[in-house]
């Protein structure tokens, strides 16, 4: 794939998180998927495959939101494998606190799926809204 076709497979992916269409999202990434959370947080880590990966941060963090997290994209930059995406996202925790951050997501695509993910984010804002 293309920078093109891997910048599409990302958009998708964001849209399906949007839409709350887990199942759409994870469709997109490797089962091998390694993702990265940097900082010091509860959530932060490498996770080294997507069953992990939603075990770790996806279910924990659907069940402290109080909807799904909604991503826009601000800047999508791609070039070879990788696609580098800055955007916010705005939710609010079962408890009433905003959770609406800032991110930097680095996407390595081969095979048309998503296989790597590091995400640098607001890491007190995390720590905030999730302990």
């Amino acid at each position: 794939m293309g920078a093109a076709e891997n910048k599409e497979l990302v958009r998708g992916f964001f849209a399906d998180i949007a839409k709350g269409n887990l199942n759409g999202a994870l469709g997109r990434m490797a089962e091998d998927l390694r993702f990265t959370l940097i900082g010091n947080t509860v959530l932060s880590g490498v996770c080294g495959s997507r069953k992990e990966f939603v075990d770790r941060i996806l279910a924990p963090l659907g069940a402290q939101l109080e909807g799904p997290l909604t991503i826009t994209i601000d800047n999508l930059i791609a070039e070879g494998d990788f696609v580098v995406v800055q955007s916010h996202g705005r939710s609010t925790t079962r408890k009433g606190v905003p959770y609406n951050n800032t991110y930097c997501q680095v996407f390595r695509i081969t095979d048309g799926k998503i296989r790597e993910m590091t995400e640098y984010l607001d890491t007190e804002l995390v720590t905030k809204a999730f302990g």
